[in-house]
């Protein structure tokens, strides 16, 4: 795994630091991702919090320069937790894919040292479920809470020990990285130091992107957002000439999140996840005609139920009808006795 990485790592000089590249940060709630995207940009721009419900809540994107490089991290909340309200998670989803647009270079999964749970089997198995292989080629592992390392260990020799991390890692075509938010920022010990890792984090980053031709990930349903994206940009362009680039992107993400929360409102949580995670384009459409279907019942449903009940009305009508003009005969009859 090592040697293999070493070969990677020699041709991440050629990236250009102008180079924006675009990471996604994945994984379960309490994971550290936050942690993780304030010590890579060496600064607080990440809410963390250490209670029980600790956690991000929302998806947050912030542009800035390490060690040179242009990175725009991307952190996400707990995806692939349950619990949280539907639509809270579908919409921060949308947002992770319009802040990713039009493509993340590299997805980043974060999983703790030192728990592996029943629960964290589980999150490696949704990601694995969720993921394509054409996804894998863009992903790496890194494992959070470094402290737990055993001294004189390093994390390929920790992976190797766990036959379910080991094949996990492998999907991820051997790449993962340590680091540590909170035990690591000042040690004296060169493996076990923040700065080393995230050097080495950024490497294995600049080398995902050489390895795919400096490509990123995409499939259609992206390529249609990123089209919304740019046409919205473009339709605010020409309405408010005078607004600053930055403010349109950004009006532009809040119209095209709209709009695409109203297309979505009636899939599922795990179609789009596999809308940003597979290229499997079957899965896709199987999870919109279902959508579909589930819309022309309701319809066919109320429909039927509209009819049910103008037919109700009518028999009422009717047995109104007919009552009153019973009571109208007998009415009639008595009175001629």
């Amino acid at each position: 795994m090592g040697s293999a990485q070493s070969k990677r790592r020699s041709s991440s000089k050629f990236i250009s630091n102008e180079f924006i590249r675009r990471i996604v940060v994945l994984g379960k709630t309490g994971a550290g991702k936050s942690s993780l995207a304030n010590t890579i940009f060496g600064e607080k721009l990440y809410e963390t919090d250490s209670s029980a419900n600790s956690g991000t809540k929302q998806c947050q994107a912030e542009l800035r320069e390490v060690n040179g490089k242009s990175i725009k991290l991307i952190d996400t909340p707990g995806f692939f937790d349950t619990g949280r309200d539907e639509k809270e998670i579908k919409d921060e989803i949308l947002k992770c894919l319009i802040e990713s647009a039009p493509g993340p270079h590299v997805f980043v999964i974060v999983l703790t040292l030192d728990t592996h749970t029943q629960q964290e089997e589980e999150i490696i198995e949704k990601m694995t479920e969720y993921f394509s292989d054409e996804a894998f080629k863009f992903t790496t592992v890194l494992f959070t809470h470094g402290d737990q390392l055993p001294d004189g260990r390093k994390i390929e020799e920790f992976v190797c020990e766990s036959k379910y991390l080991d094949n996990f890692i492998k999907k991820c075509g051997n790449r993962c990285n340590v680091i540590d938010n909170k035990y690591w920022k000042n040690s004296k010990d060169d493996y076990r130091s923040n700065k080393f890792h995230v050097t080495e984090l950024l490497k294995t980053i600049d080398n995902i992107i050489l390895e795919n031709a400096y490509g990123y990930y995409i499939h259609e349903n992206m390529k249609k957002l990123d089209t919304d994206l740019k046409q919205e940009q473009e339709h605010l362009k020409e309405e408010s000439p005078d607004l600053l680039p930055d403010k349109i992107q950004e009006k532009a993400k809040v119209v095209v999140q709209e709009k695409w929360s109203r297309y979505l409102l009636r899939v599922s949580i795990g179609f789009l996840l596999k809308t940003f995670l597979s290229n499997d384009s079957h899965l896709i459409r199987e999870e919109l005609l279902h959508a579909l279907g589930v819309v022309l019942t309701n319809l066919f449903i109320t429909a039927a139920q509209r009819a049910t009940l103008a037919k109700f009305l009518c028999w009422t009508t009717a047995a109104v009808e007919e009552a009153t003009a019973a009571s109208e005969v007998a009415a009639g009859k008595a009175a001629l006795k």
